[in-house]
């Protein structure tokens, strides 16, 4: 049973009405306590972001840059060090040996 094409485009234009009401409501507004909460983690994101190209750049050693972070951080990336240290390497293919006779 195949529906008409009258109802088929009321229902796009329902669709499309129900788009435009959400586009017109847009995201809940952040409270005063959420915006300055963000604006503190950006600046610090910043930061760390920085630090962390500085690091690179200038090849900052690990104490160096736990001196940088507060102590949870600090902790966590050295944890995240040791793990990519004793994570396995993956194994290759070995290579066929042939054998001259």
């Amino acid at each position: 049973m195949t529906l008409p094409k009258d109802a088929f485009r009321r229902f796009q234009e329902e669709l499309a009405a129900l788009d435009k009401q959400i586009e017109d409501r847009g995201p809940p507004k952040p409270t005063a306590k959420q915006t300055a909460k963000q604006a503190a983690l950006s600046a610090m994101e910043r930061a760390r972001q920085e630090f962390l190209a500085l690091r690179q750049r200038h090849n900052l050693t690990v104490a160096d840059v736990i001196a940088f972070f507060p102590e949870e951080e600090g902790i966590a990336y050295l944890q995240s060090l040791i793990a990519q240290t004793e994570a396995k390497p993956r194994r290759g293919r070995k290579p066929k040996v042939l054998s001259v006779e």
